[in-house]
């Protein structure tokens, strides 16, 4: 099914596509997808080059007459996020994405479908081998492990780049241009205990499930007030401990710290005379959930099942400490940017929590455009976990892309895109973590906006690309690459 991709317009875009959907790469294994590049850019006959943490660039000559024009980087990453339903068996290591075409959109079965950012990838790719461009000098850049850390971005040193002009292909809005981006840190929280191993007699243990949530991009979708697993969960086992005598075995929730958590499980033991009513109880929340995400959330389930006992429990002091502060910890926007209306300017997405073998660990991604916004939300997330006797860290900082709304190349692509569509594109910013600002720390004079087709649900597995979409933002790259 995935092959049919190749006969969309324009088809040597859809091809590299097609082919990237092929290579399985997941951040953390680069290896088939950095060595697939190289032999594309070696067999063109261009120049290619791999630095030391993997990112690749190719460079293109101008075409004849062009030889005097700038030199522009395209830009992309080449990992994407593994995302799956759970019914699934699919191994991102090893396994292909089976892409499907859906109306104007391309997606894939219940996996992520790596549009995110292999689109940007095969735009470029295109734009190489096309010989019947016009053009100045052109590099493309590939980044690697952007998903998890931007270890790429971050490995960028002075030098291994020419042009002084970067178009990053990785937004998800077509007909938008963007000028800058939210920065972001990890908060990584953890509390070792001794497991308390008497288990009340007469107890009875269930297994929680909270399935079927949309999850999504922790950036680009947090304004859209979708339910947060974790969050949801522990709002539930608040009142499992204090009114049905529920005590805590094990918790896992969510999958990755840019994504917002889709599920979460939990294993608790009750008296078995509240057995009865816990069902009950269950019930009630996902009444409860429906109806207070109706029109956000389409299939929230969660369910109680019969579980074997478990040998040991959680301390019930830890239990209560930690159940508090999930509850009391800030998740989903917190700020909105002035001098741009409607975009968040700070938020925090409680992605990870894993609780078992006498360890709990929680991760939380931190962003915002403002650094000093930042750290105030990082400070009071350190501070309620801190009153819960954990150990906080914070780690994987890295800073927001400063907007210029004097940048050379934004008024280049604002008269392009007039000439192209008759209307002018919006000037915005991201809630989401770009590798302009990274790159800019090595290349401080470097002018830079960012571009993409419509994607929607990326980090989640109905991630979807507009195909007529990117037919425009082709046009569009080709068109401006003239111009520059």
């Amino acid at each position: 099914m995935s092959a049919e991709l190749r006969n969309l317009s324009p088809k040597h875009v859809w091809g590299y596509f097609y082919d990237l959907t092929q290579i399985p790469r997941p951040t953390g294994k680069m290896e088939a997808v950095t060595g697939y590049v190289l032999n594309f850019g070696k067999n063109l006959g261009l120049e290619t080059l791999q630095d030391e943490v993997g990112n690749v660039v190719i460079r293109k000559p101008a075409t004849p007459g062009y030889e005097e024009r700038p030199t522009v980087i395209l830009q992309s990453h080449l990992d994407m996020v593994p995302q799956k339903n759970s019914h699934i068996s699919h191994d991102f290591e090893k396994d292909p994405i089976n892409a499907y075409i859906d109306g104007d959109w391309v997606t894939a079965k219940d996996t992520t479908l790596g549009a995110d950012n292999g689109i940007g990838a095969a735009l470029a790719m295109a734009v190489l081998s096309d010989t019947s461009l016009k053009h100045g000098p052109v590099e493309a850049l590939f980044t690697v492990d952007e998903e998890v850390g931007m270890d790429g971005a971050f490995g960028l040193k002075p030098g291994f780049l020419k042009g002084g002009i970067l178009i990053n292909c990785d937004s998800e809005e077509e007909g938008e241009l963007f000028v800058g981006c939210a920065g972001g840190a990890d908060m990584n929280i953890s509390l070792q205990f001794k497991n308390d191993n008497y288990v009340p007699e007469g107890d009875v243990a269930v297994k929680l499930s909270l399935t079927g949530l949309k999850g999504g991009h922790s950036g680009v979708d947090i304004h859209l007030g979708r339910a947060n697993a974790n969050k949801l969960l522990f709002r539930f086992l608040k009142e499992a401990v204090c009114d049905y005598g529920a005590r805590l075995a094990s918790v896992e929730g969510g999958s990755l710290r840019n994504a917002i958590p889709r599920e979460a499980f939990a294993i608790i033991t009750i008296p078995g005379d509240n057995a009865e009513a816990l069902w009950e109880l269950v019930a009630d929340y996902q009444e409860m959930f429906q109806k207070e995400y109706d029109g956000i959330e389409n299939k929230i389930t969660f369910t109680a099942a019969e579980e074997t006992l478990p040998t040991s429990l959680i301390p019930e002091e830890i239990q209560d400490d930690l159940i508090n502060a999930i509850e009391a910890c800030q998740n989903g926007v917190i700020s909105m940017l002035s001098d741009f209306p409607g975009t968040v300017e700070s938020s925090s997405n409680l992605a990870l929590v894993k609780i078992d073998n006498e360890l709990a660990e929680i991760k939380i991604l931190v962003r915002s455009s403002s650094e000093t916004r930042k750290q105030a939300v990082c400070s009071s997330l350190e501070s309620v976990f801190a009153l819960a006797g954990a150990k906080v860290e914070e780690g994987g900082g890295y800073n927001g892309w400063q907007p210029n709304i004097n940048s050379p190349i934004l008024n280049v692509m604002k008269e392009t895109y007039k000439a192209l569509y008759g209307k002018e594109p919006s000037v915005k910013v991201m809630h989401a973590g770009l590798e302009c600002g990274i790159i800019q720390g090595a290349y401080p004079d470097m002018d830079m906006i960012s571009i993409g087709p419509d994607l929607q649900f990326p980090h989640s597995p109905d991630e979807r690309v507009s195909i007529s979409s990117v037919e425009k933002v082709w046009k569009y790259i080709v068109s401006t690459l003239e111009r520059v």
